[in-house]
């Protein structure tokens, strides 16, 4: 069966290591809060300036002065620290945060990602996503793998605006795990529970590489 949303989260946070700083973008991202590891100490970053971020609050504990990017309430753990937008990107900028969690509308075989612009709708801006990717270290990208019309998201080229060129290395969807390889391409490292090698290759509009038995995903019953 393909994965909820949490279920994508969950799967992401198995990428996050002892000691990393991390950035979580709106959308899916948001939710990889909720699943670190148990023992993995790391510390997640919001661009609208807060190192710390907790879980999300339960319900009746919210606090409308602590919101993430995407203006979601959320907590703090022992030794947060809030500050502002300019020290927020200064950190992103100088390469601080070693791991970014972003959505994507579109990402191409050669690691370009679109996130921000549908021509014709009403957009704020580019936000954050710009500095992001154009300095994070490593980038997982968190996304649907087909859109409501059954057309894939994982393109030879992005035919939406571009984020940023050649930047992302990982992407986790519905259907499977894939690595954006530098000679361009998606590697098919795992595959949804129930879901099949075909299925996702019908659903890639890319180049897909598929070497050897493909296991499934580990992810417990969540979403």
């Amino acid at each position: 069966m393909a994965l909820s949303k949490e279920q994508i989260a969950q799967r992401i946070s198995r990428e996050i290591r002892d000691g990393y700083y991390v950035n979580l973008g709106i959308g899916i991202p948001t939710l990889v809060a909720n699943y670190i590891p148990q023992g993995i100490n790391v510390v997640l970053q919001s661009e609208n300036g807060l190192l710390g971020m907790g879980p999300f609050p339960y319900e009746g504990e919210e606090d409308p002065d602590l919101i993430n990017a995407g203006k979601q309430t959320i907590t703090t753990l022992p030794g947060s620290a809030i500050f502002d937008s300019a020290l927020s990107f200064g950190m992103i900028r100088s390469q601080k945060v070693n791991l970014t969690i972003l959505g994507a509308m579109e990402v191409s075989e050669n690691g370009d990602i679109a996130n921000w612009k549908i021509p014709g709708k009403m957009v704020k801006g580019m936000g954050g996503a710009m500095d992001l990717v154009a300095s994070a270290k490593n980038i997982i990208v968190a996304m649907q793998h087909i859109n409501k019309a059954g057309e894939s998201k994982l393109l030879p080229e992005c035919t939406l605006p571009l984020t940023g060129v050649k930047c992302v290395k990982k992407i986790v969807t519905e259907l499977a795990v894939l690595e954006v390889l530098p000679a361009g391409g998606f590697k098919l490292l795992e595959r949804a529970p129930g879901v099949s090698v075909e299925e996702i290759k019908h659903a890639t509009a890319g180049k897909l590489i598929v070497e050897g038995e493909i296991p499934e995903m580990v992810i417990t019953s969540v979403g």
